[in-house]
């Protein structure tokens, strides 16, 4: 049997009850009407007895009333306890709950408070039409809520204008207050917050019964709101949980780094879409694998090194290794490895962050060629995001040097041969000319073309081109004392000073740093015109630098294309600085 079944059965026995005493006493009214004129006709007793049963009967009716209005708020309080539980949302149970409260005490307003932080906050003001209450009407006793909250205890008040607990308290006296009941919300002894009821028309309004029955009812009330509270905050934390989660998901996503996590049996748990291109498989491929049979593929020194991390819990930063990997090719990786905690900080395994360093690798190589074929100081004043086509015009001293006699060692020396002997030569003419600071505009097969003073400023670029080319010479002779008599060659150098234009020439899919000029082809033919060994300096080349070589003037060169002779001196080195 259900308990709405026994309240059902419990309320038709009593109004049952409560019906044939109202009816008996009826009759026995009728019949002591009756029998009141026909009195002398009955024994003196008789009467007395209706009398006394009459007075009973009364008094039973008034036991069946008190008994049915006992049911009927018990039956409240049972109904409070079905709705207030009835739901998880924090504003619903907060609605039903006042709601409930006016309904059963018959109070003309409802407020229910909760603590929130420091102090106490209305959370939901109701009046006896179910509807809600604004801000600026929220006008109840302040001191007896605060009352309620601090000691804990209920407070039931039939007329707070009389009371003398509460008298010259403004609230009380300007809000016209008359019944007031409060009591505190408690979960697990502790006051979360109150529950006001008043009625600022009736006095007597509540009674001791109402008190205990809203005090029964706030326990219930304040489990189910904690509990409503509880869920929202889970909720709460569910919702940045998750909300976290995806952030996580997305940045590890979207890691250009390669990123794989193993548990402390080596199972690949984590892959993110870095390490699927990185290492040329899938994500499917990867997770639930071992990591120990990834380590050996990338190299075969990688397993101790991670059985050390694991170990001494130690990291394992920027290790290159270079695998050779099933449709990637040899590769360059850089691994960094580091022990994988929990909160507890706890080893649960390693994580394993994958970069691939092969276009990097790549692009060093292609520098350091690139340096090889052309002046450092050139690569670092090119912007690769600027480069546009034309130059400046810059005075500069060119200096040309090419191999005399390269034409016939190559008419009988293999071609291997010649090219090893040809870049002895060149490399150390280089050297020179490196050494000095100039810059290597190219190479002309058994030639060399540098120039001084760009694309860094030299105040001293005729010094520099003069010390330059006896470099050239001294390391030629130095290469031929080591040489066959066959491959004993000889530089001859022609050095110029002019204005040329330095920039970028050629086409958007091809271009070269270089100088273009009249001065640069005085230069090329000063060196066409030298005898082997010899070094030539035209006269704008080694005018303001007499003072510091040693030169003799020479024939003048009748340059192609020039209608004029240029002259020109023989360098045959440096002058002495005089002591002190």
């Amino acid at each position: 049997m259900t308990e709405s079944t026994v309240r059902l059965g419990t309320g038709e026995h009593l109004t049952r009850l409560s019906r044939m005493a109202e009816d008996l006493r009826g009759q026995l009214s009728a019949y002591r009407d009756r029998l009141g004129a026909r009195q002398n006709d009955f024994p003196r007793g008789v009467l007395e007895a209706l009398r006394q049963l009459s007075g009973t009967l009364q008094g039973l009716r008034a036991v069946v009333d008190e008994v049915e209005d006992e049911r009927a708020r018990l039956a409240s309080l049972v109904d409070v306890g079905r709705v207030v539980n009835s739901s998880l949302d924090l504003s619903t149970v907060l609605a039903e709950v006042i709601d409930t409260l006016i309904r059963i005490t018959g109070a003309e307003r409802g407020f229910l408070m909760m603590r929130d932080e420091s102090d106490l906050r209305v959370m939901v003001a109701r009046n006896w039409e179910r509807s809600s209450i604004g801000p600026g009407d929220e006008a109840f006793s302040r001191t007896i809520v605060e009352r309620v909250e601090r000691l804990g205890e209920p407070i039931l008040t039939t007329n707070a204008q009389a009371d003398a607990r509460f008298s010259g308290h403004e609230s009380i006296v300007a809000y016209n207050l008359r019944s007031v009941l409060c009591v505190p919300l408690k979960v697990k002894g502790n006051v979360i917050g109150v529950i006001y009821a008043d009625n600022r028309a009736r006095e007597g309004l509540f009674s001791e019964k109402d008190r205990t029955l809203l005090a029964a009812f706030a326990d219930q009330a304040a489990v189910a709101l904690e509990n409503a509270r509880l869920f929202a905050s889970v909720e709460r934390t569910l919702d940045e949980v998750t909300r976290l989660k995806t952030l996580m998901e997305d940045v590890f996503a979207s890691i250009a780094s390669g990123v794989i996590t193993s548990d402390v049996q080596d199972r690949i748990l984590l892959c993110n879409h870095a390490a699927e291109g990185i290492l040329a498989r899938p994500a499917s491929a990867l997770v639930g694998s071992s990591l120990g049979d990834l380590l050996p593929e990338l190299s075969p020194e990688l397993p101790p090194r991670v059985a050390e991390v694991r170990e001494r819990e130690q990291r394992l930063i920027a290790y290159e290794v270079h695998p050779d990997l099933q449709g990637r090719g040899r590769v360059a990786l850089s691994l960094s490895v580091t022990p994988l905690r929990s909160a507890a900080q706890e080893v649960q395994g390693v994580t394993l962050v994958v970069d691939d360093l092969t276009e990097t690798r790549r692009l060093e190589a292609a520098r350091r060629l690139f340096e090889r074929m052309v002046s450092p100081a050139v690569i670092d004043q090119l912007d690769p995001e600027s480069i546009e086509l034309g130059g400046r015009l810059e005075e500069i001293t060119t200096l040309f040097a090419d191999l005399q006699g390269f034409t016939s060692l190559g008419e009988s020396t293999d071609p291997e041969t010649l090219v090893s002997v040809v870049n002895r030569y060149l490399a150390a003419a280089a050297e020179a000319i490196l050494e000095q600071q100039g810059t290597i505009d190219k190479f002309l097969g058994d030639a060399i073309m540098a120039w001084f003073n760009a694309p860094i400023a030299q105040p001293d670029h005729r010094l520099r081109a003069a010390r330059a080319a006896l470099g050239v010479r001294r390391a030629a002779e130095a290469l031929r004392a080591e040489m066959p008599e066959a491959f004993r060659l000889r530089f001859r150098i022609g050095v110029h000073t002019g204005p040329a234009v330095l920039g970028l020439i050629g086409t958007e899919s091809r271009v070269e740093y270089t100088a273009i000029g009249d001065s640069v082809n005085t230069a090329k033919r000063l060196q066409e015109n030298a005898a082997s060994g010899q070094i030539l300096l035209s006269r704008e080349a080694i005018e303001p630098i007499l003072g510091q070589v040693e030169a003799e003037p020479a024939a003048p060169v009748q340059a192609l294309g020039k209608r004029a002779a240029v002259e020109v001196w023989e360098l045959r080195g440096l002058r002495t600085p005089a002591p002190g």
